[in-house]
């Protein structure tokens, strides 16, 4: 046998072993031998270096070091899911299902655990890449920590497709939590909080070899990809199973609300024998084709819903409220607690909201309150134990003042929130404007922290975000840790956000009810910022799901002269405030004013890219068929209810070919 093939049996050898360990839970080899066939075929690796495989089971010990982690774009985005919390929620649910699908509607439940979120890209059965979340769009390039964890299949089996991504959490298991907090103690360090935020923590080490030590697991629970032969989630679930990959076994496809209820009950029970971290349950429309028409929210998957299991509940005494400034002058109160565990983790501060809520709950210093996480993410204040009241209780009296600037609040008519009106002046307001500015879904300035910004607005060096790009490396270097190298890369990363679409610049600019959603269909109308600053109240209402109060906020914000002179500045600086002439060259008016539905399965074109040329071309996309309907872009086994509605309303019915035609 020559080296080579010693190699390659070697590997394939450890990996069934591996497969049969991590993912079987049935191992049929000693650790010892395990350990010693490794350490063979290291030697062998080390002497042989030509024979260098991407995804030995060698590398799985880590070593590799990265010191900063790439940004890469998702090729599908990691959408996030809506909350349901009684079966009201859920019925409501499905009756918006049935009024948008065909047919017969079967579900798919699965546990949601609790971790990190991770898509793993594989390419001809090979790991190409793993990218953490982030913010749906974009996340960080983990890969050489994520080849530690040994549930991950390196190389895939059976008959998978040849690219695809796969999705799942990374999670910490209840037992290794407990032995790396019990290792932590007797070194003399602080216990990590809880799994969750350890195994987060975990992917963005900077030695993968410190990686490897922790004992993470992948659970696998969705396939993303084009044209991949599979037709539902729960056969979804089985390939991913069939091609290597850890799928939990406590998936079920049920055919009823009353089935799904079945399911969360057992499971909101039982799951404190599960060796992982879970918050609720996963429901998915099992039919694939299903969930393609219908679709997605700007947010979340219309055809999928997370069932919370009720929140866990504890009392603690408040100690004080305190009162923050946001960038849009809004002041939210916060409850200082006395520290309390809640859910895995310590919880000492809790959200009021605005005065309604604390005169609602009657809430006074030094009370014994009740805390719950909402969603079990962020801890709120539900409720007043009365009888442990002091009797010198005092009432809370909101505040008048801006608790920053002192300038005294006001609160609109029809307004649950108090607001700051020193719009420029405060200080909180001005850096928080600039921090919205720099976030990863806005202008994504790399180098650049709140924290840096903060110091750069209390040090005087930038008054608005266009003064960053007036900032020199020289006038950095002196901030607190500030390194040469840190002030190189702020720099670069300010001058590289000249890059950044109009659209995203048009949501970085902080117009108020101005999210992502709307710049995008602000920026595809208008094509400039100049339209857009000339638009009136009525101009703006006639844009596809523009409101007259998102209106009424963009003429407030462009009336100013101080926002004028801040967006020519940003002309001056050369960022991007109007759609590309690339951009603009694959968009035409060609079905201006036409609302079209797409339905059923396609052969020349994605379903995705079908609507994309639909917009491309100043057309709307619909979920639903209406009276304003002008089109239905009919594909191979489209549901009779469609074709019968559209016939009743007299909507005309096209091919894909023929809608290909009508494009050209």
């Amino acid at each position: 046998m020559s080296t080579e093939e010693q190699i390659n049996q070697l590997r394939e050898e450890l990996r069934k072993h591996n497969y049969n360990y991590y993912i079987l839970d049935k191992p049929t080899i000693t650790d010892y031998d395990f350990d010693m066939k490794l350490k063979e075929l290291q030697k062998l690796e080390e002497k042989h270096p030509e024979f260098y495989d991407a995804n030995s089971p060698t590398l799985r010990v880590g070593g590799e070091v990265t010191k900063n982690f790439e940004t890469l774009v998702h090729e599908f985005r990691m959408y996030s899911l809506d909350n349901s919390y009684s079966k009201e929620d859920l019925l409501d649910w499905e009756k918006r299902i049935k009024k948008l699908v065909d047919g017969e509607v079967n579900y798919t439940c699965e546990l949601k655990y609790d971790g990190a979120s991770i898509n793993l890209t594989y390419e001809n059965g090979e790991l190409l890449k793993a990218v953490t979340r982030g913010d749906g769009i974009q996340g960080d390039n983990v890969t050489t920590n994520v080849k530690t964890i040994k549930s991950v299949p390196l190389k895939l089996k059976g008959d998978f497709p040849a690219k695809f991504d796969i999705r799942g959490e990374i999670v910490l298991p209840y037992e290794g939590f407990e032995q790396m907090n019990k290792e932590r103690i007797a070194q003399g360090e602080e216990p990590y909080a809880n799994p969750r935020n350890t195994a987060s923590g975990s992917l963005k080490l900077q030695d993968s070899s410190e990686t490897a030590k922790r004992p993470l697991d992948c659970l696998l629970y969705s396939i993303q990809g084009e044209r991949l032969g599979i037709t539902t989630q729960y056969e979804n679930l089985e390939k991913a199973r069939e091609w290597g990959f850890k799928v939990p076994v406590e998936s079920k496809m049920v055919n009823s609300i009353d089935e799904v209820l079945e399911f969360v009950n057992y499971w909101d029970k039982h799951r404190h024998d599960l060796p992982y971290e879970t918050d609720g349950v996963v429901i998915k429309v099992n039919n694939l084709q299903q969930q393609e028409e219908l679709g997605y929210t700007a947010k979340a998957p219309r055809w999928a819903m997370a069932y919370k299991f009720k929140a866990e509940q504890v009392f603690t005494i408040l100690n004080e409220i305190t009162y923050q400034v946001g960038r849009t002058g809004a002041i939210t109160p916060v409850a200082n607690l006395e520290p309390v565990q809640l859910a895995g983790t310590t919880v000492k501060r809790a959200s009021l909201h605005n005065a309604d809520q604390i005169e609602k709950l009657d809430v006074r210093i030094e009370d014994t309150v009740f805390v719950e996480k909402g969603g079990e993410i962020i801890p709120k204040i539900v409720g007043v134990d009365l009888l442990k009241r002091p009797e010198n209780s005092m009432p809370t009296s909101y505040i008048t003042e801006c608790p920053v600037c002192s300038t005294v609040l006001i609160r609109k008519e029809g307004e649950a929130q108090h607001y700051c009106p020193n719009y420029y002046g405060c200080t909180p307001q001005v850096a928080g404007r600039i921090q919205h500015y720099i976030s990863r879904k806005a202008m994504d300035i790399e180098g650049l922290g709140g924290e840096t910004v903060l110091l750069l607005v209390n040090e005087g060096l930038i008054k608005n975000y266009a003064d960053l790009y007036t900032l020199t490396k020289e006038q950095v270097v002196p901030l607190e840790r500030m390194a040469d190298k840190s002030a190189d890369n702020l720099i670069l990363g300010i001058e590289k956000s000249k890059e950044i679409s109009f659209e995203r610049v048009l949501f970085a600019l902080g117009i108020r009810y101005v999210g992502e959603t709307v710049a995008k269909k602000l920026a595809k109308h208008y094509k400039t910022i100049d339209a857009i600053m000339l638009a009136t109240e009525e101009e703006l209402v006639n844009v596809d799901e523009i409101g007259i109060k998102i209106a009424q906020s963009v003429v407030e914000f462009f009336s100013s002269e101080d926002n004028r002179n801040l967006i020519n500045q940003l002309k001056q600086h050369g960022v991007q405030l109007e759609i590309s002439a690339e951009k603009l060259a694959n968009q035409t008016d060609t079905l201006q004013g036409q609302i079209f539905v797409v339905s059923g399965v396609f052969e020349k074109v994605t379903r995705n890219e079908l609507k994309k040329l639909i917009e491309d071309n100043g057309g709307k996309v619909s979920s639903s068929i209406s009276s304003k309907t002008s089109y239905i872009v009919a594909g191979a086994n489209m549901g009779p209810s469609k074709l019968e509605k559209a016939s009743s309303l007299g909507i005309s019915i096209i091919s894909e070919d023929q809608f290909l035609e009508k494009i050209e």
